[in-house]
Protein backbone atom coordinates (compact mmCIF):
# COMPACT_ATOMS: atom_id res chain seq x y z
CA UNK A 1 0.00 0.00 0.00
CA UNK A 2 0.94 3.66 -0.09
CA UNK A 3 1.67 4.87 3.44
CA UNK A 4 1.94 8.59 4.21
CA UNK A 5 4.21 9.27 7.21
CA UNK A 6 4.12 12.74 8.73
CA UNK A 7 7.26 13.75 10.61
CA UNK A 8 9.07 10.65 9.42
CA UNK A 9 12.68 11.87 9.32
CA UNK A 10 13.49 11.12 12.98
CA UNK A 11 14.72 7.85 14.47
CA UNK A 12 11.28 6.21 14.73
CA UNK A 13 10.32 7.42 11.26
CA UNK A 14 13.46 5.97 9.73
CA UNK A 15 12.77 2.64 11.43
CA UNK A 16 9.24 2.51 10.02
CA UNK A 17 10.38 3.54 6.56
CA UNK A 18 13.03 0.81 6.51
CA UNK A 19 10.56 -1.92 7.45
CA UNK A 20 7.68 -0.69 5.28
CA UNK A 21 10.02 -0.13 2.35
CA UNK A 22 11.56 -3.59 2.70
CA UNK A 23 8.07 -5.11 2.75
CA UNK A 24 7.28 -3.48 -0.59
CA UNK A 25 5.11 -0.60 0.57
CA UNK A 26 5.45 2.86 -0.96
CA UNK A 27 6.20 5.58 1.59
CA UNK A 28 5.47 9.29 1.28
CA UNK A 29 7.22 11.19 4.05
CA UNK A 30 5.87 14.62 5.02
CA UNK A 31 8.79 16.64 6.35
CA UNK A 32 9.87 20.20 7.02
CA UNK A 33 13.40 19.32 5.92
CA UNK A 34 12.91 17.72 2.52
CA UNK A 35 15.87 15.41 3.14
CA UNK A 36 16.15 11.97 1.55
CA UNK A 37 17.80 9.18 3.55
CA UNK A 38 20.13 7.29 1.15
CA UNK A 39 20.13 4.19 3.37
CA UNK A 40 16.36 3.88 2.84
CA UNK A 41 16.39 4.67 -0.85
CA UNK A 42 19.06 2.08 -1.59
CA UNK A 43 17.29 -0.89 -0.02
CA UNK A 44 13.92 -2.59 -0.19
CA UNK A 45 11.23 -2.89 -2.84
CA UNK A 46 8.89 0.05 -2.34
CA UNK A 47 9.31 3.65 -3.39
CA UNK A 48 10.16 6.46 -0.96
CA UNK A 49 9.17 10.05 -1.64
CA UNK A 50 9.73 13.12 0.53
CA UNK A 51 7.17 15.94 0.43
CA UNK A 52 7.45 19.31 2.20
CA UNK A 53 4.85 20.44 4.75
CA UNK A 54 4.87 22.85 7.68
CA UNK A 55 2.96 20.65 10.13
CA UNK A 56 0.37 23.36 10.78
CA UNK A 57 -1.46 24.36 7.60
CA UNK A 58 -3.01 22.79 4.53
CA UNK A 59 -0.96 22.72 1.36
CA UNK A 60 -0.21 20.63 -1.71
CA UNK A 61 0.83 17.80 0.61
CA UNK A 62 -2.86 16.98 1.17
CA UNK A 63 -2.97 15.48 -2.34
CA UNK A 64 -0.83 12.61 -1.05
CA UNK A 65 -3.70 11.48 1.18
CA UNK A 66 -6.04 10.78 -1.73
CA UNK A 67 -6.26 7.03 -2.20
CA UNK A 68 -3.46 6.27 0.27
CA UNK A 69 -3.67 3.11 2.34
CA UNK A 70 -2.75 4.77 5.63
CA UNK A 71 -1.54 7.95 7.33
CA UNK A 72 0.92 7.67 10.24
CA UNK A 73 1.60 10.87 12.17
CA UNK A 74 4.87 10.98 14.11
CA UNK A 75 5.28 14.76 14.09
CA UNK A 76 6.17 16.57 17.30
CA UNK A 77 9.05 18.37 18.96
CA UNK A 78 11.42 15.94 20.71
CA UNK A 79 10.89 15.43 24.44
CA UNK A 80 14.66 15.15 24.85
CA UNK A 81 15.04 18.75 26.02
CA UNK A 82 14.81 20.98 29.06
CA UNK A 83 11.21 21.43 30.18
CA UNK A 84 11.15 25.20 30.32
CA UNK A 85 8.08 27.11 29.15
CA UNK A 86 9.26 27.67 25.59
CA UNK A 87 10.06 24.01 24.99
CA UNK A 88 6.88 22.80 26.69
CA UNK A 89 4.85 25.12 24.48
CA UNK A 90 6.68 23.87 21.38
CA UNK A 91 6.08 20.26 22.43
CA UNK A 92 2.37 20.92 22.89
CA UNK A 93 1.82 23.04 19.78
CA UNK A 94 3.80 20.82 17.40
CA UNK A 95 1.75 17.80 18.43
CA UNK A 96 -1.64 19.50 18.55
CA UNK A 97 -1.23 21.49 15.32
CA UNK A 98 0.07 18.60 13.20
CA UNK A 99 -2.72 16.32 14.45
CA UNK A 100 -5.35 19.00 13.96
CA UNK A 101 -4.34 19.81 10.38
CA UNK A 102 -4.20 16.14 9.41
CA UNK A 103 -7.72 15.74 10.76
CA UNK A 104 -8.89 18.67 8.64
CA UNK A 105 -7.17 17.30 5.54
CA UNK A 106 -8.75 13.87 6.04
CA UNK A 107 -12.21 15.39 6.55
CA UNK A 108 -11.89 17.18 3.19
CA UNK A 109 -10.36 14.30 1.21
CA UNK A 110 -12.55 12.63 -1.42
CA UNK A 111 -10.87 9.25 -0.85
CA UNK A 112 -9.10 9.41 2.51
CA UNK A 113 -6.92 6.55 3.79
CA UNK A 114 -9.00 4.09 5.83
CA UNK A 115 -6.68 4.19 8.85
CA UNK A 116 -4.86 6.90 10.80
CA UNK A 117 -2.15 5.80 13.23
CA UNK A 118 -1.22 8.64 15.55
CA UNK A 119 1.90 8.73 17.72
CA UNK A 120 1.28 9.01 21.44
CA UNK A 121 3.33 7.98 24.45
CA UNK A 122 3.42 5.54 27.36
CA UNK A 123 4.21 8.59 29.52
CA UNK A 124 0.46 9.17 29.70
CA UNK A 125 0.30 6.54 32.46
CA UNK A 126 0.96 7.21 36.13
CA UNK A 127 4.33 6.93 37.85
CA UNK A 128 3.86 3.66 39.73
CA UNK A 129 5.64 0.52 40.94
CA UNK A 130 2.81 -1.64 42.27
CA UNK A 131 1.18 -2.93 39.08
CA UNK A 132 1.57 -2.64 35.30
CA UNK A 133 -0.54 -0.30 33.21
CA UNK A 134 -2.51 -1.72 30.32
CA UNK A 135 -5.13 0.04 28.21
CA UNK A 136 -8.08 -1.27 30.23
CA UNK A 137 -7.02 -0.94 33.86
CA UNK A 138 -4.01 1.37 33.61
CA UNK A 139 -3.94 4.54 35.69
CA UNK A 140 -3.61 7.78 33.74
CA UNK A 141 -0.99 10.05 35.29
CA UNK A 142 -0.98 13.64 36.43
CA UNK A 143 -2.59 13.30 39.85
CA UNK A 144 0.12 11.40 41.77
CA UNK A 145 1.10 12.91 45.12
CA UNK A 146 4.73 13.96 45.30
CA UNK A 147 5.37 13.74 41.56
CA UNK A 148 7.23 16.79 40.19
CA UNK A 149 5.00 19.32 38.44
CA UNK A 150 7.08 19.08 35.26
CA UNK A 151 6.29 15.36 35.00
CA UNK A 152 2.60 16.24 35.04
CA UNK A 153 3.14 18.57 32.09
CA UNK A 154 4.17 15.57 29.97
CA UNK A 155 0.90 13.83 30.81
CA UNK A 156 -1.09 16.96 29.95
CA UNK A 157 0.60 17.13 26.56
CA UNK A 158 -0.06 13.43 25.90
CA UNK A 159 -3.74 13.72 26.82
CA UNK A 160 -4.23 16.82 24.66
CA UNK A 161 -2.49 15.01 21.79
CA UNK A 162 -4.88 12.07 21.94
CA UNK A 163 -7.93 14.27 22.47
CA UNK A 164 -7.11 16.13 19.25
CA UNK A 165 -6.94 12.81 17.40
CA UNK A 166 -10.25 11.48 18.63
CA UNK A 167 -12.11 14.79 18.28
CA UNK A 168 -11.22 15.05 14.59
CA UNK A 169 -14.19 14.85 12.26
CA UNK A 170 -13.14 11.76 10.30
CA UNK A 171 -15.98 9.24 10.69
CA UNK A 172 -14.77 7.03 7.84
CA UNK A 173 -11.19 6.78 9.08
CA UNK A 174 -10.15 4.26 11.74
CA UNK A 175 -8.02 6.01 14.36
CA UNK A 176 -5.40 4.46 16.64
CA UNK A 177 -3.28 6.24 19.27
CA UNK A 178 0.11 4.52 19.55
CA UNK A 179 1.09 4.75 23.22
CA UNK A 180 4.67 3.83 22.54
CA UNK A 181 7.46 3.10 24.98
CA UNK A 182 11.10 3.83 24.11
CA UNK A 183 11.96 2.28 20.74
CA UNK A 184 15.31 0.50 20.88
CA UNK A 185 17.39 0.34 17.70
CA UNK A 186 21.12 0.50 16.84
CA UNK A 187 20.75 3.84 15.03
CA UNK A 188 23.17 6.51 16.16
CA UNK A 189 21.50 9.28 18.12
CA UNK A 190 18.69 7.08 19.44
CA UNK A 191 18.08 6.18 23.08
CA UNK A 192 19.83 2.80 22.79
CA UNK A 193 22.90 4.49 21.31
CA UNK A 194 22.97 6.96 24.19
CA UNK A 195 22.65 4.20 26.79
CA UNK A 196 25.40 2.11 25.19
CA UNK A 197 27.73 5.09 24.90
CA UNK A 198 27.23 5.98 28.57
CA UNK A 199 27.79 2.38 29.66
CA UNK A 200 31.00 2.17 27.63
CA UNK A 201 32.26 5.25 29.52
CA UNK A 202 31.47 3.73 32.90
CA UNK A 203 28.32 5.81 33.32
CA UNK A 204 25.79 3.02 32.87
CA UNK A 205 25.18 2.33 36.55
CA UNK A 206 21.80 2.18 38.27
CA UNK A 207 19.97 5.47 37.92
CA UNK A 208 18.29 6.93 40.98
CA UNK A 209 16.86 4.24 43.25
CA UNK A 210 16.83 1.73 40.39
CA UNK A 211 13.32 0.66 41.39
CA UNK A 212 11.61 2.60 38.63
CA UNK A 213 10.36 0.41 35.79
CA UNK A 214 11.60 0.84 32.24
CA UNK A 215 9.20 0.13 29.39
CA UNK A 216 10.75 -0.40 25.99
CA UNK A 217 10.17 -2.07 22.62
CA UNK A 218 12.58 -3.54 20.09
CA UNK A 219 12.54 -1.80 16.71
CA UNK A 220 11.41 -5.01 14.98
CA UNK A 221 8.41 -5.41 17.25
CA UNK A 222 7.58 -1.73 16.95
CA UNK A 223 7.51 -1.89 13.15
CA UNK A 224 5.77 -5.26 13.04
CA UNK A 225 3.15 -4.08 15.54
CA UNK A 226 2.46 -1.01 13.38
CA UNK A 227 2.02 -3.24 10.33
CA UNK A 228 -0.22 -5.52 12.42
CA UNK A 229 -2.40 -2.51 13.30
CA UNK A 230 -2.53 -1.36 9.69
CA UNK A 231 -3.92 -4.74 8.68
CA UNK A 232 -6.43 -5.19 11.50
CA UNK A 233 -9.46 -3.22 10.36
CA UNK A 234 -11.28 -3.92 13.64
CA UNK A 235 -8.79 -2.25 16.00
CA UNK A 236 -9.08 1.38 17.06
CA UNK A 237 -8.53 3.57 20.11
CA UNK A 238 -5.44 3.65 22.34
CA UNK A 239 -2.99 0.76 22.04
CA UNK A 240 0.24 0.28 24.01
CA UNK A 241 3.34 -0.40 21.91
CA UNK A 242 5.80 -1.87 24.37
CA UNK A 243 7.34 -5.19 25.30
CA UNK A 244 5.38 -7.47 27.67
CA UNK A 245 8.30 -7.45 30.13
CA UNK A 246 9.14 -4.03 31.61
CA UNK A 247 11.81 -4.31 34.28
CA UNK A 248 13.39 -2.21 37.03
CA UNK A 249 16.07 0.24 35.98
CA UNK A 250 18.83 -1.62 37.88
CA UNK A 251 18.05 -4.88 36.05
CA UNK A 252 17.62 -3.09 32.73
CA UNK A 253 21.07 -1.47 32.92
CA UNK A 254 22.76 -4.57 34.36
CA UNK A 255 21.65 -6.62 31.36
CA UNK A 256 22.89 -3.90 29.01
CA UNK A 257 26.29 -3.68 30.72
CA UNK A 258 26.65 -7.45 30.68
CA UNK A 259 25.97 -7.61 26.96
CA UNK A 260 28.50 -4.82 26.36
CA UNK A 261 31.13 -6.53 28.52
CA UNK A 262 31.17 -3.73 31.09
CA UNK A 263 31.70 -5.33 34.49
CA UNK A 264 30.87 -2.47 36.81
CA UNK A 265 29.52 1.06 36.90
CA UNK A 266 28.80 3.18 39.98
CA UNK A 267 25.23 4.07 40.88
CA UNK A 268 24.02 7.48 39.72
CA UNK A 269 21.98 9.13 42.50
CA UNK A 270 19.11 11.40 41.52
CA UNK A 271 20.97 14.60 42.45
CA UNK A 272 23.86 13.67 40.16
CA UNK A 273 21.45 12.84 37.35
CA UNK A 274 19.90 16.31 37.71
CA UNK A 275 23.32 17.88 37.18
CA UNK A 276 24.03 15.64 34.19
CA UNK A 277 20.61 16.34 32.67
CA UNK A 278 21.23 20.08 32.95
CA UNK A 279 24.45 19.88 30.97
CA UNK A 280 22.97 17.40 28.47
CA UNK A 281 19.99 19.75 28.02
CA UNK A 282 17.43 17.10 28.91
CA UNK A 283 15.20 16.12 31.87
CA UNK A 284 15.50 13.36 34.47
CA UNK A 285 11.83 12.45 34.02
CA UNK A 286 12.91 10.38 31.03
CA UNK A 287 14.85 8.03 33.30
CA UNK A 288 13.37 8.46 36.79
CA UNK A 289 9.65 8.12 36.07
CA UNK A 290 8.47 4.54 36.60
CA UNK A 291 6.88 3.52 33.29
CA UNK A 292 5.47 0.07 34.03
CA UNK A 293 3.44 -0.45 30.86
CA UNK A 294 2.36 -3.68 29.18
CA UNK A 295 0.76 -4.37 25.74
CA UNK A 296 -2.61 -5.63 26.89
CA UNK A 297 -4.51 -5.17 23.65
CA UNK A 298 -1.73 -6.34 21.33
CA UNK A 299 -1.38 -9.63 23.21
CA UNK A 300 -5.15 -10.05 23.46
CA UNK A 301 -5.47 -9.63 19.69
CA UNK A 302 -2.79 -12.22 18.96
CA UNK A 303 0.34 -10.21 18.24
CA UNK A 304 3.44 -12.36 18.88
CA UNK A 305 6.57 -10.55 20.04
CA UNK A 306 9.85 -11.46 18.39
CA UNK A 307 11.80 -9.89 21.28
CA UNK A 308 9.60 -10.18 24.37
CA UNK A 309 12.40 -9.88 26.96
CA UNK A 310 15.16 -7.35 27.43
CA UNK A 311 17.81 -10.09 27.49
CA UNK A 312 16.73 -11.22 24.02
CA UNK A 313 16.60 -7.62 22.78
CA UNK A 314 20.10 -6.63 23.93
CA UNK A 315 21.55 -9.88 22.56
CA UNK A 316 20.34 -8.73 19.15
CA UNK A 317 20.88 -4.98 19.46
CA UNK A 318 24.36 -4.72 20.98
CA UNK A 319 26.22 -6.57 18.18
CA UNK A 320 24.30 -4.54 15.62
CA UNK A 321 25.02 -1.31 17.49
CA UNK A 322 28.72 -2.07 17.18
CA UNK A 323 28.49 -2.54 13.40
CA UNK A 324 25.21 -1.42 11.79
CA UNK A 325 24.53 1.69 13.85
CA UNK A 326 27.43 3.57 12.33
CA UNK A 327 26.30 2.60 8.82
CA UNK A 328 22.76 3.88 9.48
CA UNK A 329 23.90 7.20 10.91
CA UNK A 330 26.48 7.80 8.16
CA UNK A 331 23.94 7.09 5.42
CA UNK A 332 21.29 9.34 6.99
CA UNK A 333 23.69 12.28 7.14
Amino acid sequence: MKVVIAGGTGQVGNILIRYLHAAGHDCVVLTRKGQVAPSVQAEGKGAVQFVLWDGASLGTWVNELEGAGAIINLAGRSVNCRYHQQNLQAMMESRIESTRVIGIALSQARLPPPVWLQASTATVYAHRYDAPNDEKSGVIGGTEIGVPALWKKSVEIALAWEETLFRASTPNVRRVALRSAMVMSPDRGGIFDVLCSLARRGLGGTQGSGDQFVSWIHETDFAHAVIFLLRRNDLHGAINLCSPAPLPNRDFLHALRTSLGVRFAPRNPAWLLEIGAFFMRTETELILKSRRVIPGRLRQEGYSFQFPTWAEAVADLVPRWKTEGLRFSTAQR
